[in-house]
């Protein structure tokens, strides 16, 4: 999986929850991919993808922002 893809699964994720999204959770999306050879996304590419997220929607009328339980 390309970022360009995991960025919109994260965005989806994070906008059709209710509660706020820990790294862990978010890392669970992206577990057992359907590709043998495809790599698991680790946690330091979910933290860059989520910053990108939160400057690419500051101009929108949500914002991201991180909490003590999540994202």
């Amino acid at each position: 999986m390309n970022t360009t893809e995991a960025k919109k699964v994260l965005e989806t994720a994070l906008l059709c929850t209710h509660e706020a999204l820990s790294i862990n959770d978010l890392k669970k999306l992206f577990a057992g991919g359907s590709e043998p050879e495809e790599e698991a996304i680790d946690t330091d590419a979910i933290k860059v993808m989520l910053e990108e997220l939160s400057h690419d929607w500051s101009e929108r009328g949500v914002e991201l922002v991180s909490l003590s339980t999540g994202w």
